[in-house]
Order: structure tokens, then C-alpha cells, then sequence
């Protein structure tokens, strides 16, 4: 009797093990234009300690497919017979060469937006629903810097089309869901949760990425990054990979820079840029104290630029720019990315730490063509289109004037003279270098590759 007993406690005891083991591992585990709507809902879905089963995608994820195209890119090459051209044959064959990726109907009578590098070079553009039928595109503006571009296409029919989210409300944590047609497979989507905001990927353009780690693979460029009410708040533009293919996180367009850049191709024909006019450094703690600060946040300032916004409105090297309107800037990335969104003309409010005091200062932007950039004692400009022409370049900065008293000598040889690089960085504009020389003074040397008017290349440092 007594083993019975034992027995039965036993196996009540084992049944209370398992059942608790089942409770404990098993269930917890499965806990410009006006057709072009730029303005979501004012209102929020907080999902706060939900886990990923309760939050729904069906309907995010359908409004967005009908949303979402496939972008067909065909261009044409000449490709030579080597035994012909030998022999002075020099006719060549056309070979079709055909790219394929994504984008996004932001208006009912047809307008898509895409990235750059997706439709660059074609020859003939050609977009495909979700539906299936196909429609030949027209491209209507670029901005390569951003890698953004516009595409309209011609139908009778009202197209089902994206609606604009305000990226600068979105939250590290919150979730979103790419879609696109990685490889050919059209109609994806994939979730994920946003990484991390104003990503710095050091590009010679954007500097503030969305970061997710939904899924995107090649194909899916140019594709939708949406909110769980399908609103747009990015688009999704590379991946940061050494085999070409996903390996953890991906980066998008914001929507509030998209909108600002397809509103200016629609309104003005060509990108509006603002800037503040100022170089510096975004601090941390070791900066910080080499500076002798109090912040460990925010955007340093070394140098004004003449005749800027910034220096009109009375910012000064050393301040420490703490806002910008009601967005903080703790980095060069959040600063741009803000003032990104911006038009010249447009003033902000900046936030600085002068000395220990906060002062809030109404800045307006100055148009960035207006502006020449002085480093060294050499004022730079941008190449115009004839420039690059001329010297067969695809970048460069041109010298405009000479100020720098040893190099007086020297003004007529440089003036005119086209700066390749600085220390080993290409020098693809104006904006770049001032972005990579601002923490730098001119007490320090840097490496300069420029070719002079006569097209002989040359290294000197200043």
C-alpha cells in the first residue's frame, strides 16, 4: 500500500513538473502637388509590452502591395567584335541590358517615387503593378545625391497610392514592414522593427538613414517601408553587407526627406537645397573634454561660413548646437538630416550652449549655390556641368580665388584648377568638404590631388 501511495505521489508530482515546464517554456513563447497626400493621421497605436503575435500586418501589408511596383530598367550597350575593331570595323552590336527593383505610387494620377541608382542609365522605363498590368514610365527628375527619383506614368485609372508618415515621429522599437520584389519575386514583405534613426553611413550624400532589420534584398531598392497603418516612412535604399545580400540591417530614405525632394522636382524642376553654414564636429565624451565642455551632446561648431544664415543671424565658433526646432541634435547626421527637409529662405530656431548659456537663435537658410566654401586660403565653388565637360570629371571642386598669402604666387597657376581629393577623400562637391575638414584647423596639414587648367594632375600639401 505503501508503494502505491508512493507511487501516485510520484506521478501527481511528475504531472505538476510537466504542466509547470509547459507554462514556463511554451506558453510565454508564444505571447507641391496636390494629388500628393504628405499629411498622416494624427493619431498613434501604442503596442507597448505587446508581443509580435498580437500586432496585425494583414492589413499594413495589403494596402502596401497594391501600392508598391516593380521598376524595369532597360539601357543598351555597344559591344565590338575585338577582330573587327582590329581592322578598323568599328560598328559594334546593341546589347540589351535590363535592371529591375521597386517603387512607390504616391498619387493617384501616377506618380512614383524610386531610388536613382534604380532607373540610372535607362533607356526605357517600364513599371509593373501588383495587378500585372504594365505601364511604360517616364522619368521626371532626379536628386542622385539623395538617391531619390521621380517617375510618372499615364493612365486613365486612379491608382492606389501611399500615404506620407512624419519620419521624425517614428521610434526606435517601432515596427515597420518592408516591401518590395527582391530578385524578381514580386509582391514581398518582410517585418522587422526600426534599429536606429539618423544612421550616419558616411555616403557622400544622405547621412541620416532609417536603420531596420527587416529583410530587403536587391530588388527591393526603392520599395515601401511602412508603419503598421501602412503609412510611408522610408524608402528603402541599400544594405550593409559584404556579400551583396541581407545579413542583419537595412537602410531607407526618410518620408520627410522623399516628400521635400519630390515636392521641389515637381515644383521647381530641380532639388531645393538650405544650409546653416557652419563646420564643426558632433561631440562625445572624449571631444568634449579635449574641448574643455560641459556638453557630451550635440554639434560642435569650428567655423562660420561668410555671408551664411549662420553667421548672419549671429552663430559663433564654439557654440554648441543643441536643436533645431523642437528636434534635438545629439549628431552631424540628425543635424543634416533635419535641415534636409528644409528649403533656403526657411528659417529655424537653433538651440546653442555659449558658454553655459542657452540661447535660441531664428536662423534662415541660405540657397547652398550662393555660397563658396574658403579652406586654406582658397575659396572653392562646384564644378558646373561645362567644368566637367571640359576636364571629362564626374566630381571635383573648383578654385575660384586665392586669399592664402604664400600662395599668391602661385594664383594664376591655380586659379581655375579643379580639386580631386583632400587627404585621400574624393572631393565630390563643396558640401563634402566642408563636412569632412570641419573638425580639422588650418594649423594642421592636409594632402591636396588637383589638376591644374592644363590638365596635368599634381599632390601638394598645404
Amino acid at each position: 500500500m505503501k508503494n502505491v501511495t508512493n507511487l501516485f505521489l510520484v506521478s501527481l508530482f511528475s504531472g505538476v513538473i510537466t504542466l509547470g515546464t509547459y507554462k514556463l517554456f511554451i506558453e510565454e513563447n508564444s505571447i507641391t502637388s496636390k494629388n500628393i497626400v504628405t499629411t498622416a493621421p494624427m493619431f498613434a497605436t501604442k503596442n507597448v509590452g505587446l508581443s509580435a503575435e498580437t500586432v496585425d500586418f494583414t492589413e499594413a501589408a495589403g494596402s502596401a502591395l497594391n501600392q508598391v511596383v516593380h521598376v524595369k530598367n532597360v539601357s543598351y550597350r555597344t559591344v565590338y567584335n575585338p577582330i573587327e575593331f582590329m581592322y578598323g570595323h568599328r560598328g559594334g552590336q546593341q546589347q540589351q541590358q535590363i535592371g529591375t527593383g521597386s517603387g512607390v505610387i504616391i498619387s493617384e494620377d501616377g506618380y512614383v517615387v524610386t531610388n536613382n541608382h534604380v532607373i540610372q542609365g535607362a533607356t526605357e522605363l517600364e513599371i509593373t503593378l501588383n495587378n500585372k498590368k504594365t505601364y511604360p514610365a517616364k522619368l521626371i527628375g532626379t536628386d542622385s545625391k539623395m538617391d531619390i527619383a521621380l517617375l510618372k506614368v499615364e493612365t486613365d485609372e486612379k491608382l492606389p497610392y501611399a500615404i506620407f508618415a512624419d519620419s521624425d515621429q517614428v521610434k526606435v522599437g517601432e515596427w515597420v514592414l518592408a516591401v518590395g520584389n527582391p530578385y524578381n519575386l514580386n509582391s514581398t514583405v518582410t517585418a522587422g522593427i526600426v534599429s536606429a534613426k539618423a544612421r550616419n553611413l558616411d555616403t557622400s550624400g544622405i547621412q541620416s538613414f532609417i536603420q531596420t532589420d527587416a529583410v530587403v534584398n536587391p530588388g527591393n531598392s526603392g520599395g515601401a517601408l511602412v508603419n503598421t497603418r501602412g503609412e510611408l516612412v522610408g524608402i528603402n535604399t541599400m544594405i550593409s553587407s559584404n556579400t551583396g545580400s541581407y545579413v542583419g540591417y537595412s537602410f531607407a530614405v526618410p518620408s520627410n526627406i522623399t516628400r521635400k525632394i519630390i515636392e521641389d522636382i515637381m515644383e521647381y524642376g530641380n532639388v531645393q537645397r538650405g544650409i546653416l553654414g557652419i563646420e564643426g564636429r558632433e561631440l562625445n565624451g572624449a571631444a568634449s573634454k579635449e574641448l574643455n565642455l560641459t556638453e557630451s551632446q550635440g554639434f560642435y561648431v569650428n567655423k562660420v561660413t561668410k555671408n551664411s544664415g549662420a553667421e548672419k543671424a549671429g552663430i559663433k565658433s564654439g557654440d554648441v548646437i543643441l536643436k533645431l526646432d523642437n528636434q534635438n541634435v545629439t549628431s552631424f547626421a540628425e543635424l543634416s538630416g533635419y535641415v534636409n527637409t528644409k528649403r533656403p529662405n526657411d528659417e529655424i530656431n537653433v538651440t546653442v550652449n555659449r558658454d553655459g548659456r542657452r540661447l535660441v537663435i531664428p536662423v534662415k537658410l541660405t540657397k547652398k549655390e550662393l555660397l563658396n566654401y574658403e579652406f586654406y586660403g582658397l575659396e572653392l565653388e562646384d564644378l558646373e556641368p561645362a567644368d566637367k565637360q571640359r576636364f571629362k570629371l564626374k566630381q571635383g571642386v573648383k578654385i575660384k580665388d586665392i586669399t592664402n598669402e604664400k600662395l599668391v604666387p602661385y594664383a594664376e597657376e591655380l586659379k581655375g584648377s579643379i580639386i580631386l581629393s583632400i587627404d585621400g577623400v574624393k572631393a565630390i562637391d563643396v558640401e563634402t568638404i566642408s563636412r569632412g575638414l570641419g573638425s580639422k584647423t588650418e594649423k594642421e596639414g592636409v594632402r591636396v590631388e588637383l589638376m591644374l587648367r592644363n590638365g596635368q594632375v599634381m599632390r601638394v600639401i598645404l
